[in-house]
């Protein structure tokens, strides 16, 4: 018998299907941090926060300087929503910084706020705030129903393109037009 590798997520981008069912991740796209058999958390980059820009967080936090970037903060998930992560590239390291796979890092700490703030920080950056979080089976068990399709993580969908068109570019990465999706699933 050969085994096989378990399917696990980490780099890859989670895209919501249409009809999902859960009003939280519609039109959701989350890169998937950390995925194992223990359970997996994900940072959504699709919906940014309304009203809140990293230079009013750098303010908030006693972090900001004069030429603190004016960019959005994103809404990471429904999961303690004040928490923050930055999801970055890999031309910046610091404490706890961990590598996602092989497309980018993820720092939770506050250096990495200080240094953006400082205009030392990675050249590309995500801040989020809240992650989506799955104890162990669950998102494999999520995965054989109608909710998620899983999509290759990719640096241009991620740190160049702007948020509101994300979700529908990891479809196009696989071929498929959003447009076409049914809300709808069955069995054959």
């Amino acid at each position: 018998m050969i085994e096989t590798a378990a399917p696990y997520l980490t780099g890859r981008f989670l895209l919501a299907m249409p009809g999902m069912g859960d009003p939280r991740f519609e039109q959701a796209i989350i890169l998937m941090v950390a995925h194992d058999e223990d359970g997996a958390l994900g940072i959504g980059v699709g919906q940014e926060r309304k009203g809140l820009r990293v230079k009013d967080l750098l303010k908030q936090l006693d972090l900001a300087h004069a030429n603190a970037p004016d960019a959005p903060v994103m809404h990471g998930g429904p999961v303690e929503p004040g928490r923050g992560f930055v999801l970055h590239s890999a031309d910046w390291g610091g404490h706890d910084t961990v590598d996602v796979g092989t497309l980018c890092r993820m720092t939770a700490t506050q250096d990495v706020l200080k240094a953006i703030g400082e205009g030392k920080g990675p050249s590309k950056f995500l801040v989020c705030l809240g992650y989506a979080g799955w104890s162990g089976g669950q998102l494999e068990e999520e995965m054989t129903r109608h909710g998620w399709m899983d999509a290759p993580g990719s640096d241009a969908i991620l740190f160049e393109d702007e948020a509101p068109a994300r979700w529908s570019r990891g479809y196009e990465a696989l071929g498929i037009d959003p447009a076409l999706l049914s809300p709808d699933s069955g069995a054959a």
